[in-house]
């Protein structure tokens, strides 16, 4: 059985996203059902929704970064009530058997993770739809606890951008005293100021924009450095014991990995995509290091909720409606949101 509920989506890649009607699954024994209250705007639902990585499956409805409130749980329930304050990130189900989820890491399930949106739905044998919605059932395992403290609207984009950052910082063991660099001022980029200099670390802002100076420290930035400027670029030269590069788009890491101490490490988060062509001498001279990450496990991201809840860590946002995600999705191409919008479902209930 199934219920019928409103959302907004898109049927091509051509399309505005408007409203319509989809199906979510009756509750299972181990599912929660959520009225979603806030959903933040990411990225990613561009890329999707305009199969920018040629997968989209339509209709397609956009939306991981999920907060609401507990409507009901099934039977085997063990850890929600109704009321609950709770929220969903880019995952709603894995295999829960291989040795990535055993290790709690489910965004590497060996089976491939279902994510929040545009992945094969296990139970309806359908396409999973996502937060531009009223609401959404999922398997309590992927459901997280939200610190009450919080500003509840601001910590919808934590579920993607602030466990995409917490997580390669949580790994590498970013601590006091250490030098931090965070390359480009987004979504993502915010977010790791305030995390890093949370954790203590000496945290630099790395920008191209010279104007972005003063909202990095405002953010929690020790120091800004203007990666055009090749003066202060060869000051701080091979000093930097970790650099978190969030620039979503291809462009030069070489001059980046200069900046690394010898045996050091810079994690790429933002740009799924092919990179101008690495010289191999900045790795090899210095036994430097190029990662990668992908958000976070269930654990690792209610760690990084119990953090943020401890550190009064939130996200920079716009709130808007539904009706103008079109609008709001053409501004964050053009970089024009500090630093997250946020839609109040509330407007897509009353539509």
């Amino acid at each position: 059985m199934t219920e019928t509920i409103k959302a907004y989506g898109t049927k091509a890649a051509d399309a505005d996203l408007k409203q319509i009607e989809i199906e979510r699954r009756d509750l299972l024994k181990n599912d929660v059902k959520i009225d979603i209250l806030y959903c933040g705007v990411c990225h990613s639902d561009i890329h999707a929704a305009k199969n920018d990585w040629g997968n989209a499956k339509y209709p397609l409805v956009p939306g991981h970064e999920i907060v609401g409130k507990v409507l009901e749980v099934g039977d085997a329930v063990k850890n929600y009530k109704k009321g609950d304050l709770v929220g969903v990130g880019c995952m709603v189900d894995s295999c829960k058997e291989c040795s990535a989820c055993e290790d709690d890491l489910e965004q590497f399930c060996e089976k491939g993770m279902t994510a929040t949106y545009n992945s094969k739905d296990k139970h309806l044998n359908t396409t999973t739809f996502g937060g531009y919605s009223t609401s959404i059932v999922v398997r309590e395992d992927f459901v997280l606890k939200v610190p009450e403290n919080l500003d509840t609207k601001a910590v919808a984009p934590l579920l993607c951008a602030g466990i995409t950052t917490f997580s390669p910082l949580n790994h590498w063991k970013i601590k006091k005293g250490d030098k931090v660099g965070i390359i480009g001022l987004g979504g993502l980029g915010h977010m790791g100021i305030k995390i890093a200099s949370a954790m203590g670390a000496e945290t630099f802002m790395i920008t191209t924009s010279e104007g972005k100076a003063s909202d990095a420290k405002k953010l929690g930035a020790d120091a800004v450095i203007i990666s055009k400027n090749d003066d202060e670029m060869n000051k701080h030269a091979g000093s930097f014991d970790f650099l978190l590069n969030t620039v979503p788009v291809k462009h030069d890491i070489n001059p980046y990995l200069q900046l690394l101490k010898r045996d050091s490490t810079m994690v790429m988060v933002g740009a799924i995509e092919p990179l101008e062509p690495m010289n191999g001498a900045n790795l090899i001279m210095g036994r430097k290091r190029v990662a990668g990450s992908l958000i976070g496990g269930i654990k690792e991201t209610q760690e990084m909720l119990d953090f943020c809840g401890e550190h009064n860590i939130v996200s920079e946002i716009e709130m808007i409606d539904m009706k103008d995600i079109n609008n709001a999705f053409e501004r964050v191409t053009k970089n024009d949101v500090k630093y997250r919008f946020v839609i109040d479902m509330k407007s897509l209930k009353e539509a």
